[in-house]
């Protein structure tokens, strides 16, 4: 005779398969590392190291865990088969792992990102002057751009727009590099973003920066 498998136990089984686990974007580490780098480009003259607001980042996304099911009294329950256990066994090893993996720092000391790094820190020794004089600003996604040209010596402009040129592409690789080495390229957009905030909240006094499409000083 084909035995059948109780109800419970068929639910335990469809619920298992069914299960998922987000990884959220750690948003405090995201900020962690780009407080980080952007100290190391800049040799850490910049202004506030806070972001501005009181609030800290959240977690973007959760970790789907089943609902519980009630208890039932102790006289009534069954001991539960070695399936059952298994999958217990199973869901309680994934969701704590899958939790660590949303929590844990980002990994920013990979060779690519120091050469890009130190490519930047020696280029921004060349620009801070255009960006003390106007000439130059942060832009509202991770960026930089031409602000004012004449606020540079007209001999000095293609240099200035060489300059920012180079940069740019050293940001959209490091970006790019830091959600590589943390085997999340899907976050390539979320760390862009977190890096333009920083880059603003860490600029010195008097550094001009995008703010809803227009240019703002600091």
């Amino acid at each position: 005779m084909r035995r059948v498998l109780p109800m419970k136990l068929v639910l335990a089984v469809l619920l298992a398969a069914c299960v998922t686990v987000n990884v959220y974007f750690p948003a405090a580490a995201a900020q962690a590392a780009a407080d980080q780098i952007i100290d190391t480009v800049t040799g850490g003259q910049s202004g506030s190291a806070q972001p501005q607001g009181s609030n800290q980042p959240k977690p973007q996304g959760s970790t789907l865990l089943p609902q519980l099911a009630p208890v039932a009294p102790l006289e009534q329950r069954a001991e539960p088969s070695a399936l059952v256990v298994a999958l217990g066994t199973v869901l309680n090893a994934l969701v704590p792992a899958a939790q660590a993996q949303g929590q844990a720092n980002l990994e920013v000391n990979t060779p690519e990102i120091r050469a890009i790094t130190s490519s930047m820190a020696a280029r921004f020794q060349q620009l801070k002057p255009y960006f003390e004089s106007g000439a130059i600003g942060l832009t509202s996604d991770g960026r930089i751009d031409v602000r004012d040209a004449n606020a540079a010596p007209l001999p000095e402009r293609a240099n200035v727009k060489r300059l920012v040129a180079e940069d740019n592409r050293d940001r959209d690789a490091l970006y790019t590099e830091v959600a590589k080495a943390n085997g999340h390229p899907e976050w390539k957009a979320d760390i862009q973003n977190t890096f333009a905030r920083r880059w603003i909240d860490k600029a010195a006094g008097g550094t001009w920066y995008q703010d809803g499409g227009s240019w703002k000083q600091k």
